[in-house]
């Protein structure tokens, strides 16, 4: 029986580039293991920091290495993909933030078509934009933190509307408060505020970023998270916890060893963990997930609420990352994790 050709599709142009590298060679290494290494014949593609893609020894080399080459001063081949692109059976995209997992590589492998891991286009796009995403959890009655949407023409209107908006936001959320870019992952341009003038810089910070913003009340809150896995009848993971001594779970805190500790499973109440996984799923069928996704909560333990934070469709998949541990600790395997999922991908077509 011939090997399936899986295309494996890392590096790209958002600010996670490098953690995408980690993730793609994490993966790799399992698909070459000997369980899987008989079924699967993985062809790296690299997407360099300005668009274009690199095969051959040039994916390999970053691949193995973990260190982005450099951008091109002319950008004579950016809509131009490697011939090995033809010969993919299924894809495995592990490219995290803007087009990586907002549905714009998404759509774009749909009109390759063939098979690719993870959520489809509305899935991907619904669960990058916290806006949106926030709106499908109200539609389904997930409970969640308050918030405002604002525009960055809000944000940089004239001195009469800028100081109205922040009025608004005080009267409305209070502080401390999180102000967030709607579209960018891994804690990007977020800031805590707890002053108006803190208020202030941070929504010009995140209207550098994005044209969308959201900002959320703050909430004192142990950091929850559950993994999900499938398609049309998905299952949850174990819970786990995030705990952390920074004032917020931000990039630096995110990504620097020994910043944050993850407990998994995460000691809370039989109930209360079910509960969780139940939330989970139904935050995976409101945003048409597919796959694979990361559903992180808020646990309030002095009453025993329990909110919804974000979906991540594309999380970190590293062999520390929150999402496979989550899975080994509930019995699956990394190497068998990787395997279910490229089925996941041709069972959905």
């Amino acid at each position: 029986m011939s090997k399936l050709k899986v295309g494996l599709l890392f590096g790209g142009r958002s600010g996670e580039h490098e953690v995408s590298i980690i993730s793609a060679k994490a993966i790799a290494q399992a698909l070459k293991s000997d369980q899987n290494g008989g079924k699967y014949e993985v062809i790296p593609f690299y997407i360099q920091k300005d668009g274009i893609w690199q095969s051959g020894e040039t994916a390999e080399i970053v691949l193995n290495s973990g260190i982005p080459t450099e951008k091109n001063d002319e950008l004579t081949n950016l809509w131009q993909f490697p011939p090995q692109v033809q010969n993919i059976d299924v894809w495995f995209p592990i490219l995290h933030g803007p087009n990586g997992e907002d549905g714009t590589i998404q759509g774009l492998l749909t009109l390759m078509q063939v098979p690719f891991v993870g959520s489809g286009v509305v899935g991907s796009a619904t669960g990058m934009d916290k806006i949106a995403m926030k709106m499908a959890f109200s539609q389904v009655g997930l409970p969640q933190v308050k918030y405002l949407a604002v525009t960055r023409s809000q944000i940089w209107s004239n001195p009469c509307i800028f100081p109205k908006l922040c009025d608004d936001i005080e009267a409305k959320l209070g502080y401390p408060c999180f102000v967030k870019p709607a579209n960018l992952g891994s804690s990007v341009g977020i800031s805590k505020v707890r002053t108006r003038s803190e208020l202030e810089t941070a929504l010009d910070h995140a209207a550098s970023y994005d044209r969308r913003i959201i900002v959320e009340a703050g909430v004192i809150a142990r950091e929850v998270e559950c993994a999900v896995l499938g398609n049309d009848n998905p299952k949850a993971s174990v819970i786990g916890e995030i705990a952390f001594t920074s004032d917020f779970y931000d990039y630096e805190t995110k990504y620097t060893q020994g910043k944050a500790d993850l407990f998994i499973p995460a000691k809370i109440p039989d109930e209360i963990a079910k509960k969780i996984q139940e939330m989970a799923l139904k935050a995976f069928a409101a945003v048409d997930a597919a796959g694979l996704a990361r559903v992180d909560f808020f646990y309030v333990e002095n009453t025993g609420e329990i909110l919804i934070n974000e979906i991540n469709t594309l999380p970190g998949f590293t062999s520390t990352s929150m999402y496979p541990q989550l899975w080994a600790n509930s019995g699956v395997s990394f190497v068998e994790l990787v395997d279910t999922l490229i089925q996941l991908a041709i069972e959905r077509g």
